[in-house]
């Protein structure tokens, strides 16, 4: 039989069990809302009811949606009390709040409901109460609260907002909005209870994802505290972006004084795009600024822009050794989402400034930076128009930068299109074939305007009138075919028109009684055209020694080919220059110059002898099949012997002397995996006379060997870690010295941003808390990398080693939070270290520490950091540090 009990206007459906107080309710209970209704018997009847409705407004209900409850023991109600009672793994659910406990108890009368957790068997407090409301997440040792005015009282509470953990000891909740706390403990550690470092108040104010603002503040660490101290606190919460004010490093430079570095705000603009200014301040004088920017706009593009600019000032004005300095550095970096637009792109990729910055910079210890000689930037544009033929548009701005000789090459812009190729007797459909049917041409246009200057005079009007603007257009023309089935030919001509707006000319000038060169100003051009053949196999021998041998074949695959070219000789745009220049004893004596106007252009001046080669070239690749070590593989295992063993040379019709070129050798020899030997070299057949000039003798005329070896070169990379041994991993290229223009890795090594010094060495911290410490029980993780090479010269009777290094570096973690690396070389030939670092990290869970140290050379210099891992508490931390001397 049914039955509803009434509490005002809450009914639950309950069944009826005798007359005990304490009747057990079902597992799980409804809870409604309904107006006051006559008790009936069954809960099918219908009732109408035939009083008319009462003109005043009822009352507002207590409770205001559905009340869902659960225990896993029992769920009771007190009739006397007005209470219900839920045990063991309970919870309750009422709008958007839910509390799970070991015990819940809902109060009506007091219209609260109160959680705590429960003793298990062991006698060990368990099912602590988790109180949820909305995104808000609380854990304390029990709670009460009140459903009707949103308060609640809450003890030993723990909460995570953010990067933040926060435990109090008594919490009063006003509402969904303000929380007051008392004596709190928070801090960024994994552990709340056991935190490595956390900050003490004992009264808060906390406002959910968006602040903490504390009274009296103690940091305390391993539970000891200390004298860093606040009268108050304020720390924002927001998961969001949002602008302030970033606090500056400030220490001590023996050059220039006391300094304020890396301080500045952060403007976040929008979803879309944000905005740092970071500046630094010397006692002496010295500054910087700093513009970095980021933005994005989803499936379409993001990108980065960042501006440096330093003012440098050693020592004191009035000082001998005084000086002063400007430098400064532009990056930009943008990328298109290839679904955006398949059929035209923009990207860029800029990096360009003083040729000094990252030498002389006081902001950043960029080591593949200062170690890479060439800066090199492109902006560029292409579309592509479908269709028969297919077009091809590409607009770009390009420039290349010396940072040693501080010259600069800039092509600014260049423009380039190209149509597909074309094949006008193809047939309509099917393959084509014979020599006819794969006759294509295509058309490219190349135009550039290209200027060739210095660092000083980067963006001055000098710069730009020593422009030079041209365009060449080409249109090849080749087609291939098969002879006998087994031979590959393929023959092709070129036609190109080049197009200049100067050219020179040249005067003999008495008075200064030298050749003068003239510019002219005025568009000119020159055609030339060329023709090559060629002829080429493919041979292959097998050595079979049997299945049941470990070494069961043996391939040798040989590629020979044989080519002719003729470059005829375009005398015609070449002049001759009689003069006579006064020499000793004031005679004179003619001499004739012969020029060309396109001299010293942008493509430079066509060929004036007519040349015709024949070119020999032949590939060898060796590879063997061997028996597989695993007995569950079905195929044996193919093993490369030798990787493109390849011999060039060519043979000139045309020439009167030395009609042979060198012998061009090169080749790889693969070892183990991950490491194969590079080698190359030249051999010659001419022989040298007194003056170690090259005659017309072959060298074995001449009582030598065949050929002289005039330059070989033998190379090696090889990478290897513990975890080869383990799974495969990849290099990350995704840091500071890949973007840099450096290598992946730290052969070179790490670089350092001293606004960001958790930069070096940065890991994973979820990774490095939940390291098995056991595993170190009978492995340790670790590292290796070396690169040697060797350069021979002979050309001239050299007889020398020109080059001879071996580069190297390593990591090793020695505990799962100690790691130590190392980066060095050796030059051979120099006799002395290359550029060597030495790394020391330690992981203090919440905190981290590090060590960087040159112990030589110009960039001597060390670097000590220990902070705070979390970007909310990164201004928490202390370092020193010793820059190299810049004027080095």
């Amino acid at each position: 039989m049914l039955f509803y009990i009434l509490l005002g206007t809450h009914i639950i459906r309950a069944q009826e069990i005798g007359t005990n107080p304490f009747t057990p309710l079902p597992t799980v209970a409804d809870s409604l809302s309904f107006p006051d209704i006559p008790m009936i018997e069954n809960a099918n009847e219908r009732v109408v009811d035939t009083v008319k409705t009462d003109t005043i407004a009822p009352p507002d209900e207590t409770l205001k949606d559905v009340v869902d409850y659960y225990g896993e023991d029992y769920v009771y109600m007190h009739r006397q009390e007005n209470k219900i009672y839920m045990y063991n793994k309970a919870y309750i659910i009422y709008e958007d709040m839910r509390i799970d406990a070991g015990l819940i108890i809902l109060d009506y009368n007091k219209k609260e409901v109160y959680a705590k957790g429960i003793m298990d068997s062991l006698g060990n407090y368990s099912q602590l109460p988790v109180f949820v409301q909305g995104t808000n997440k609380v854990e304390p040792d029990s709670i009460r609260f009140n459903y009707d005015t949103q308060k609640a009282l809450i003890f030993n509470s723990r909460t995570e907002q953010g990067e933040f953990k926060v435990k109090a000891e008594v919490s009063k909740r006003e509402n969904d909005s303000v929380v007051y706390l008392n004596n709190v403990k928070f801090t960024t550690a994994k552990d709340i209870d056991n935190p490595e470092y956390y900050f003490y108040s004992r009264k808060v104010k906390f406002v959910p994802q968006k602040k903490i603002v504390t009274g009296l503040t103690n940091m305390y660490i391993a539970d000891v505290p200390t004298p860093l101290g606040l009268p108050f606190g304020y720390f924002p919460l927001t998961e969001e972006r949002a602008s302030g004010f970033i606090i500056p490093t400030i220490g001590e430079n023996s050059n220039r004084g006391f300094f304020f570095q890396n301080g500045g705000y952060y403007f976040a603009i929008n979803d879309y795009v944000d905005l740092l200014t970071l500046g630094d301040y010397y006692t002496n004088g010295s500054y910087a600024l700093r513009l970095e920017s980021n933005y994005a706009l989803r499936y379409r593009f993001r990108g980065n822009l960042s501006f440096r600019y330093e003012k440098l000032l050693n020592s004191e004005r009035g000082f001998p050794d005084f000086s002063e300095a400007s430098v400064y550095n532009i990056r930009w970096s943008h990328s298109q989402d290839a679904k955006a637009n398949p059929s035209s792109r923009f990207s860029a990729s800029v990096n360009l400034g003083s040729s000094r910055f990252f030498q002389e910079s006081i902001n950043q210890l960029n080591t593949s930076s200062f170690l890479n000689n060439t800066l090199s930037s492109s902006v560029s544009y292409s579309k592509t128009f479908e269709g028969e033929p297919q077009v091809n548009v590409n607009i770009a701005a390009t420039h290349s930068q010396n940072t040693n000789t501080q010259e600069i090459n800039l092509t600014l812009p260049t423009v380039s299109a190209s149509v597909s190729r074309i094949f006008p007797f193809s047939p309509a459909s099917g393959i084509k074939k014979g020599a006819l049917q794969n006759i294509n041409f295509q058309y490219d246009v190349r135009a550039e305007n290209r200027m060739l200057t210095t660092d000083s005079l980067f963006f001055t009007p000098k710069m730009f009138e020593d422009a030079q603007l041209g365009a060449r257009h080409t249109v090849p023309i080749s087609t291939n075919f098969k002879i006998l089935n087994y031979l590959s030919a393929s023959a092709s001509t070129s036609f190109q028109e080049t197009w200049v707006m100067k050219t020179t000319r040249r005067s003999f000038d008495r008075e200064l009684n030298q050749v003068v060169i003239d510019t002219v100003n005025g568009f000119d051009s020159f055609r030339t055209y060329n023709f090559s053949t060629s002829l080429g196999t493919t041979l292959y021998g097998m050595f079979n020694f049997g299945e049941d041998k470990k070494i069961q074949t043996i391939r040798h695959v040989m590629r020979p080919n044989v080519s002719y070219s003729i470059n005829p000789g375009f005398d015609q745009y070449y002049e001759e220059l009689k003069y006579s220049p006064t020499i000793a004893g004031g005679m004179t004596e003619e001499e004739i110059l012969v020029y060309s106007r396109f001299q010293n252009t942008m493509f430079g001046a066509p060929n004036q002898n007519y040349s015709s080669n024949i070119g020999f070239g032949l590939s060898n690749t060796i590879e063997a099949k061997v028996r597989n070590r695993d007995s569950t593989a079905t195929e044996p295992k193919r093993i490369a012997l030798l990787n493109n063993l390849n011999f060039s040379t060519s043979y000139s019709i045309s020439a009167d002397s030395l009609k042979w070129s060198p012998v061009n050798i090169s080749g790889s020899i693969p070892i183990v995996e991950k490491l194969d030997i590079n080698f190359n070299g030249t051999l010659d057949p001419y022989a040298l006379n007194n003056n170690n000039n090259k005659i017309n003798t072959f060298n074995i005329d001449n009582g030598g060997s065949l050929f002289r070896l005039t330059q070989a070169n033998m190379s090696l990379n090889y990478s290897f870690s513990s975890r080869d041994f383990e799974s495969k991993s990849e290099e990350r290229e995704d840091n500071e010295t890949f973007r840099s223009g450096g290598r992946p890795d730290d052969l070179f090594g790490n670089s350092s941003e001293l606004s960001d010094p958790t930069f070096v060495g940065k890991r994973n911290p979820e990774e490095d808390r939940d390291v098995n410490i056991g595993r170190y029980n009978y492995t340790v993780p670790w590292d290796f990398r070396l690169a040697y090479t060797v350069t021979y010269s002979n050309s001239r009777r050299e007889d020398e080693i020109s080059s001879h290094s071996l580069m190297f570096s390593g990591n090793v973690d020695l505990s799962p939070r100690w790691s130590v690396g190392a980066s060095s070389g050796y030059d051979f030939k120099g006799k002395g270290f290359t550029f060597t670092q030495f790394r020391f990290q330690r992981d203090l869970e919440s905190w981290q520490m590090s060590f960087n140290w040159v112990p030589f050379s110009a960039r001597s210099s060390w670097y000590f950091f220990v902070g705070i891992k979390s970007s909310v508490l990164s201004d928490i931390k202390y370092d020193k540090r010793n820059e190299p001397d810049r004027r080095l």
